[in-house]
Parts: C-alpha cells; structure tokens; sequence
C-alpha cells in the first residue's frame, strides 16, 4: 500500500464535497502543522535511554529527539467537517505501539456531519483525540512541557463514534462516545464487546469551566473480560487576566478476574498554575500524585504498587509568536523503588531536566 498522501489528492477530494455546499464561499480547506523537537537529560541515566515506562511523551533520554510531529488537513463547512494528521515522533513510537501497518502514523482521521439545522449537534466518526483529561499530546497548547502521570496513563486518542450537542449559550456541551477500547484504533484479537464513554463540559463563564469525562469497556479478548470503569474530573479557572488554575481528579475500577464481583482501583490527582509574566515569558507548576496498588494501569512488580508524588517547574518563551521555547525540571518521589538506574540498581527518585523547541504553522 502507498502510505504518501498527495497534497492535492486531498484538496481535489476535499474541494469536491465544497462544491456541494453553499453555506461558505471561503475555502474550507486548512492546512496546518505542528513540530516539537527536546532535549532530555535524566540523573539517573537509565542504559536504554528511555524515561520510565510509564512515560509516553518526551520518554528519549540524552539525545536530541522528535516528540510529535504532524501535517493537519481540516475541512469545514456549516454542515460536513473532517480532519486528517499524519505524524512522526517519540510520542507516536510510544503511544501508537500496539497498531498495526500504517495506523502507526495517524494521528487523527474523522468525519462529522451536523444533524439539525437549527441546533448545534454533530455525529462524529473515526480516530479522534481523546474526550480525557485536560492535557493533550501537543505540547504548546498546555501549562507545562511534559504530561502528568494521569495524562501518560489515560488515552491520548480513540477510535470510534461520538454524538456531540452545544447550548445555544454555549456553557453546555454534552457528548456520548462508542469506542473500540482503551486508547485503541484497532481492538485487541477476541474482543467482541464495545466501549463506551461520556463528556460533560459546563462553562458558566469565560473564566471558569468544569468537566466530567468516563470510560466503561473492556479493553481485553471476550475470554478473559475484565470489566473497566473509569472517571475524569477537572477544572480550569482564570484567577486573572495572567494566572490560570488547573486542578483534576482521576479515579478508575477493574475487575480483579473475569465475572469476578471485585474490583482493583487506581487513583490519581493533579493541580497547575500558570503565570504569564509578559506577552513573551510564561511560568509554570505542577504538583501530581499517582496511585496504583495493584499495578492495573502501571505495573511495578513492587510490594507496595505504585505510588509515585510529582513536582515540576517549567518556563516558556516565546521566540515568536508561533514558536516557543520551554524548559522544565521535575522530580518524582516514589514509595518503592521503581526507577531504572545505569546499572542494575533502581532508584524511589527521578530527576530530570528537558527542553523543546515548538512550533505551528
């Protein structure tokens, strides 16, 4: 198969749906791009040059590396939009492991049509990016350089369809989700059952919003079934025109076995600042804390699981308006031992500093 995608096979695929459409007389073709290069150097220089395992973004250690990096074509008229990303990068390596072929590479594919002339209701279809958390895989359009462990260890992206409706007044968005699992584009061999999920965004004011995101699947084959029940809550407040507040709350239950009546739990918890000093220099904080005792999200093989405090310092510049350069330093604390070293030892501490470049266009 011919993985290249043609420039103007697209916008001649593309262009063919505008002429139906009378509601634009704008080109509804975007193109669009994002690049985000680091440097990382981690005190405990782990041998194979990788973060933790339970690190999917800037994971590289001591080398210069690409995290993500994609070209973006939108489509958009009053009733039909699309989108379609290709990517490259670590982020990609790490997160997309699992699929098959050239599904290695999309970032985002979908489709959406509106139902209702005179409300705002959308069905959407295909790889979409994830309707968890508030922190996504593109770097500059969050507090801080790196993810938090909730964001590592929550899905980035699913495949599937959505039903999306928007208040008038816009405080309301409601959205229900089919899905193939838990961050997947294609489902595990021998699972036969769907997934599900819902968002519940209100937003009472320009300066505040909240939101209520859930999972409810089984991401396994059907023969080993274990049911999964997850939560997302967060949210985000303007203090003032140059601090913004974020704070959110995970929370997931699994089956311990198939048709068990126990449930093993895991836990997680995040809040951020930012402050923006000038039209040029951004600061930032996080503190984090990650738990999971019975190692169903990240496996420890430890005695007390994984249980792991976070804290990192981050300070951005804009060098343009489209490209920033971000610095971070970060520590975990870890209950048990749980971080690689350069020899055979492990560590209950990491430390590390990273720095990117990133741009849009």
């Amino acid at each position: 198969m011919n993985t290249k995608i043609s420039l103007a096979a697209l916008t001649l695929c593309f262009s063919g749906v505008a002429f139906a459409q009378e509601e634009k007389s704008e080109n509804p073709l975007k193109i669009s791009g994002y690049a985000e290069t680091y440097f990382q150097y981690d005190a405990n220089n782990p041998d194979n040059n990788s973060r933790p395992g339970f690190i999917y973004s800037h994971n590289r250690n001591n080398e210069v590396s690409l995290n993500l990096g994609f070209v973006k074509a939108n489509f958009e008229t009053e009733k039909v939009r699309a989108n379609i990303a290709i990517a490259a990068g670590s982020y990609m390596n790490a997160n997309y492991a699992a699929e098959p072929g050239v599904l290695k590479n999309v970032y985002e594919a979908n489709i959406g049509f509106k139902l209702a002339r005179n409300q705002n209701l959308w069905i959407t279809a295909g790889i979409l990016p994830s309707h968890i958390g508030y922190e996504s895989a593109i770097g500059a359009d969050c507090f801080t350089l790196t993810r938090s462990i909730m964001a590592e260890n929550s899905p980035y992206f699913e495949a599937g369809a959505k039903i999306t409706y928007i208040s008038p007044s816009g405080q309301w968005e409601l959205t229900g989700l089919y899905l193939n699992g838990w961050q997947r584009i294609e489902r595990v061999d021998g699972n036969t059952t769907p997934s599900f999920g819902h968002q519940i965004v209100y937003r009472p004011s320009s300066k505040f919003s909240i939101n209520s995101s859930s999972f409810i699947g089984n991401d396994k084959a059907y023969n080993v079934r274990q049911k999964r029940y997850f939560h997302d809550l967060y949210a985000a407040y303007d203090l003032t025109s140059k601090v913004k507040l974020l704070a959110g709350f995970d929370i997931g239950w699994e089956q311990a076995a198939l048709q068990s009546d126990e449930y093993n739990k895991w836990h997680g918890a995040s809040v951020m600042a930012q402050l923006m000093a000038t039209d040029k220099l951004n600061f930032a904080v996080r503190g984090e804390y990650y738990q999971d005792k019975k190692g169903i999200i990240i496996a420890s093989g430890t005695s007390n699981g994984f249980e792991t405090y976070g804290v990192s310092l981050n300070a951005d510049y804009k060098i343009y308006p489209n490209l920033m350069w971000r610095t971070e330093i970060k520590n975990y604390t870890s209950e048990d031992a749980v971080f690689a070293k350069n020899t055979a030892e492990v560590s209950d501490t990491s430390f590390s500093i990273v720095t990117a470049l990133a741009i849009k266009f």
